[in-house]
């Protein structure tokens, strides 16, 4: 008997080294993987299969197959084309190369336009939501507005009140020939059907799960969700943020109660590659019937009364590229900060040069503060980030659970000048495994506006210190460990 369970680990062992290690990924994520096959035989390899399998050559290819030459020199003409026009009109356009909030963010911009060909979107008028019902009550007035097109893209689309709401709204709008095209996550929409699109297919739309599977049974992966919250509303209206689509977002579940958020509405050349983004994952989930990416629908004249004053750079980032673009934005943004660094995110398993850049800033003197949720979404998740709240607590960083309900932003505000609001968390999952795309913001204004709110939600907040880490019970500790073993893979 004994010798039967000795063969039996040596082949369990074996077939668990053999499968991690067909695949490339980091070294960390390996052993985690190791661990989970070899300490729980058979299930293991069953959540290996949904969890631990790479994105497949073909869907890598429909991303990096695409072609965006032609409509990224579109782009290029039309802000070309907006400014000669301001300048005719006597209006401002020129990029004041003086402002600090550009002169302290000069190497960050450079390296968005390095590893993400994004380039810096200038005079944009852009207006921060924290409430779900200001933001959805401003969204539902866009939409209703809408003449030309509308494209949505979100990780969650529940088919509850507020969801048929939004549905019904694009049912209208498309029953009076505006285009409407729909990108939802299947996994993150879990319990939304084909079905409940229909009214607005039926009324000319159209709606597809994100990079959908042909098997979902044999093919399905609790991995490369996509988690990307996108809006572009006749090619002038641009959304991105934290919100998603569901009661729970406007505070009517009773698990989470209130729902505290962060969501961007923007007008200006940053909706240009807000909607770019959007073409792409619609061409690469939908290849036989794409999306025309220069066409004049999606990209119309800008519009010179809709713009202001903001700087920013739209970031995507994702599985189908190492670059983990929105990652390197985050610590290049932290190792620019001089005064402060203030982070909002519900899940803070940050990797070890994410760590190490969070530490090294609290050391230089750098006012660093990390604000999570009080309460988890996911149980196992959430140990996790306790530990690494405890960790970073050792070095001087101040970490608060947020009291009032569920903190759900993902925001980080650097001195007096820079900021980021998106929908990547702190964490290996939307470092490396989603569809993330974040706005990274370059004004003074907007900087100093998510300090006041970063300010505000501290008077609902409790400070977690050392010795508050410390009396923590043994069993909650051990979950915290195991937690972080694991956190590569989470």
């Amino acid at each position: 008997m004994l010798t039967t369970l000795v063969v039996l680990l040596i082949i369990n062992t074996t077939v668990a080294v053999i499968t991690v290690f067909r695949e490339p990924r980091d070294i960390a994520a390996t052993w985690a993987w190791i661990l989970v096959l070899i300490l729980i035989p058979v299930l293991g390899f069953i959540i290996y299969s949904f969890a631990g399998r790479k994105l497949s050559q073909r869907r890598l290819f429909a991303y990096q197959g695409q072609d965006t030459s032609a409509m990224n020199e579109k782009i290029a003409d039309l802000i070309q084309d907006a400014d000669e026009r301001g300048k005719r009109e006597g209006l401002v356009t020129h990029v004041n190369e003086t402002q600090a909030s550009l002169v302290q963010a000069r190497s960050l911009v450079t390296l968005f336009q390095n590893i993400n060909q994004t380039s810096l979107a200038t005079k944009n008028q852009v207006k921060v939501f924290t409430s779900g019902l200001d933001f959805f009550g401003r969204l539902k007035e866009d939409l209703k507005q809408a003449q030309e097109s509308i494209n949505l893209e979100f990780y969650t689309f529940y088919s509850d009140q507020l969801g048929h709401e939004i549905r019904d709204i694009l049912v209208e709008r498309a029953q009076a020939g505006v285009e409407v095209h729909v990108i939802y996550d299947a996994l993150g929409s879990f319990g939304t059907t084909k079905r409940f699109f229909a009214p607005l297919r039926d009324a000319g739309g159209h709606a597809t799960p994100f990079l959908k599977r042909r098997l979902t049974l044999v093919d399905f992966q609790l991995n490369f969700r996509d988690h990307r919250k996108i809006v572009v509303i006749d090619g002038q209206i641009g959304y991105v943020g934290g919100f998603n689509i569901g009661d729970q977002y406007l505070g009517r579940d009773k698990k989470f109660g209130h729902w505290r958020d962060t969501h961007l509405r923007m007008t200006g050349s940053g909706v240009y590659s807000l909607q770019a983004h959007f073409l792409l994952d619609w061409n690469a989930s939908e290849p036989k019937r794409p999306m025309a990416v220069t066409s004049d629908r999606y990209f119309p004249p800008l519009q010179l009364a809709l713009q202001g004053k903001s700087n920013l750079q739209i970031v995507t980032s994702g599985p189908e590229t190492d670059d983990e673009q929105i990652k390197m934005g985050y610590i290049r943004l932290i190792q620019l900060a001089k005064k402060r660094c203030w982070i909002q995110t519900p899940y803070l398993i940050p990797d070890d040069s994410t760590f190490d850049a969070l530490r090294i800033a609290a050391n230089s003197g750098v006012d660093v503060r990390i604000m999570v949720p009080c309460m988890p979404d996911h149980a196992f998740v959430y140990r996790a980030t306790q530990y690494y709240a405890a960790q970073l607590a050792k070095y001087g960083i101040k970490i608060y659970y947020y009291q009032n309900g569920f903190l759900h932003a993902k925001t980080m505000v650097v001195d007096d000048h820079l900021a980021s609001v998106g929908s990547a968390n702190l964490d290996f999952r939307s470092f490396k495994l989603n569809f993330e795309v974040n706005a990274f913001l370059y004004d003074s204004d907007l900087a100093h506006h998510l300090a006041h709110v970063f300010k505000h939600d501290l008077t609902v907040s409790s400070e977690q210190t050392v010795t508050s880490f410390a009396q923590q019970g043994r069993w909650l500790v051990f979950k915290q460990y195991v937690a972080r073993l694991l956190a590569p893979i989470l």
